[in-house]
């Protein structure tokens, strides 16, 4: 559905409206509200700590072939090399894992699926696939503005990144910018509503988000996304 888009720019922002109707054809996702309350109980990044602890997450790997099941992979670091992430590049950043219920649900399961359905058809030579799942949490304080990038504006250093709204609450700003290799601007949207989604071709264009600001300042507000990487094995 978005793989012609991708192929001629190198990203595509998906409506809520559109990225359901793909999500709906590719499985169920019956346990949407229990997965979206999942990021209710998601642990800070320690890594963070001296920059601020603005950031919650967990973190789960699985790997796949072209078709067949899709597995998870034991716990593991989550590794990055510097050239892709100038704070954290070659450190192995131990996060909390994603929860069982949540690795193994239905919304998880189909939004993977999705992917690899996607992301193989853009790259049909890939045999297996490395899988990298990322819950985030980005709070914001009247005090303190909330950075989903802190790396900055950057690439992932794997070949095709899925980032799925599920949740904003009290948030103002978060607008995505997507680059080409050169540091040109070729494209900026907001993920607004839930399944808003955003997919990025990382070989070709590096993208950011700007900091996040509670809409009421006399509240908290977050930010909650899903972030899945692919990259062929």
């Amino acid at each position: 559905m978005f793989e012609a888009a991708l192929r001629k720019n190198g990203f595509v922002f998906a409506r809520a409206i559109e990225m359901r109707r793909a999500l709906d054809g590719c499985g169920s996702l019956a346990d949407w509200d229990a997965f979206a309350a999942s990021w209710n109980h998601l642990e800070v990044d320690e890594y963070l700590a001296d920059r601020g602890r603005f950031r919650r997450r967990r973190y789960a790997v699985f790997s796949a072939t072209a078709t067949g099941p899709i597995a998870r992979e034991p716990h593991q670091a989550h590794l990055q090399y510097p050239q892709y992430n100038a704070l954290f590049g070659g450190v192995e950043r131990w996060f909390e894992p994603v929860a069982d219920a949540v690795a193994s649900g239905q919304t998880l399961g189909t939004v993977l699926r999705f992917c690899r359905s996607t992301f193989s058809r853009l790259a049909p030579d890939r045999e297996r696939w490395h899988i990298e799942v990322h819950q985030f949490r980005i709070e914001a304080r009247a005090d303190q503005a909330g950075q989903p990038t802190p790396e900055g504006t950057h690439r992932d250093g794997v070949d095709y990144v899925l980032v799925l709204l599920v949740n904003r609450c009290n948030i103002a700003s978060g607008t995505t910018t997507v680059h080409d290799l050169q540091g040109r601007t070729l494209g900026s949207f907001t993920l607004t509503d839930p399944f808003d989604a955003a997919l990025v071709d990382d070989a070709r264009v590096a993208h950011g988000v700007t900091p996040v600001t509670p809409q009421d300042p006399a509240l908290p507000g977050h930010r909650d996304v899903l972030v899945v990487t692919f990259r062929g094995v």
